[in-house]
């Protein structure tokens, strides 16, 4: 790991991944072959399909059995990209999922019977449509994914609460973000870091989590960083060119890629009762500059880097989204989950990603999902 922290989370001197820019990215594009392509794109078949050698301490393996985390019944409390894929993962072992949203998914209802899909249940509070206690019967696992209100009020514990506490899980998963810890200008944080949430919608976020941490439901609360995985890497808008490359010195971007979440957060759950940390950072093992991403995508897909373009030059022209996102820069510490608690990252950088990602964005297997998402 470049610039790994030390026990305190502090980072070690010669750290360099904020030195890293365009033109290193741009250098490390050019260097590269044609043959590194078709190996990574070969390899990536492997990890797509879950056939490599290199995935988890086995929570993701297709060969993993039936239902091997002895779940009675799952809740994935909304239907977005983490939770659908969560769900979907379970499903296709054998447990049986419920998946929640507002709208009812396009297309053939996922609970039609399919033994790989997760069954669909509408949940919209602000409609007045809630889950009953005969809808979750038997639940004996929750997820939570669905973001707080605004103002930090959680809709989950708002409107199920009490159906929740009547359930009695023996486990309850809350999908957080490292964004509760706010800037600290590239600095590294673990679970023992402060927490002093610069955006609002990150302040609204630690709220939750000491709403269901208060609930006496038995909570995980999972911190993460940038979610990526397949649909959500920067390959279509480099062929579509409209990808940009931005360099902002000393900016660095945590990340995690969305079967990590699903394999972190399976691992977390089977540990035993004494084991499990309250709170848990999921993310891989290189924080690094988005143009260094960038030219390792455009490496991949071929195709050269846009031009590059200065932050003080397009801040102007970003969305206030897109500025809040750049307007922040720390490093999220994942040891707790790799070392201490022994899960083996899938993905350990976004170059494994993203090789696995393109594989399977080629295959044809990421509309097919994000069509049916429920809303």
């Amino acid at each position: 790991m470049v610039g790994s922290p030390d026990a305190r989370g502090r980072s070690r001197a010669g750290d360099g991944v904020e030195r890293q820019g365009a033109a290193g990215a741009d250098s490390r594009m050019d260097r590269a072959r044609e043959g590194d392509r078709g190996r990574a794109r070969e390899g990536a078949k492997e990890e797509a399909t879950g056939t490599g050698a290199n995935s988890d301490t086995g929570v993701l393996t297709t060969g993993a059995g039936v239902n091997p985390w002895g779940i009675a019944r799952l809740l994935v409390l909304g239907g977005g990209y983490s939770g659908r894929r969560f769900a979907s993962h379970l499903a296709a072992h054998g447990v049986p999922a419920l998946l929640t949203g507002r709208q009812e998914p396009s297309g053939a209802d996922p609970a039609d019977g399919a033994p790989s899909t997760p069954a669909w249940l509408r949940f919209d509070g602000a409609a007045g449509v809630v889950p009953s206690s005969v809808d979750l019967a038997g639940v004996s696992h929750v997820l939570v994914t669905i973001p707080p209100d605004p103002d930090g009020g959680d809709p989950v514990l708002r409107h199920l609460g009490e159906v929740l506490q009547a359930l009695r899980p023996a486990w309850v998963g809350y999908l957080s973000t490292t964004g509760v810890y706010g800037d600290t200008g590239g600095a590294w944080v673990n679970e023992n870091s402060p927490t002093n949430p610069g955006l609002g919608r990150s302040a609204a976020r630690l709220a939750s989590e000491r709403a269901w941490r208060a609930s006496g439901l038995p909570v995980q609360v999972f911190r993460l960083p940038a979610i990526y995985g397949p649909g959500r890497t920067p390959f279509a808008s480099l062929r579509r060119g409209e990808a940009r490359l931005i360099h902002k010195p000393g900016q660095v971007f945590s990340r995690i890629h969305v079967d990590d979440i699903v394999g972190g957060v399976l691992h977390a759950l089977t540990l035993p009762p004494d084991l499990q940390p309250d709170t848990l950072i999921l993310a891989d093992a290189q924080p690094c500059p988005s143009s260094e991403t960038l030219g390792y995508a455009a490496h991949l897909l071929g195709l050269p880097l846009p031009p590059l373009q200065r932050w003080e030059q397009v801040a102007p022209s970003l969305s206030p989204m897109a500025r809040s996102f750049w307007g922040e820069n720390r490093r999220a510490d994942s040891r707790l989950l790799r070392e201490t608690l022994g899960y083996r990252l899938r993905y350990p950088t976004y170059r494994e990603g993203y090789r696995a990602c393109l594989a399977e964005e080629s295959c044809g297997r990421v509309e097919a999902t994000l069509n049916a998402r429920p809303g």
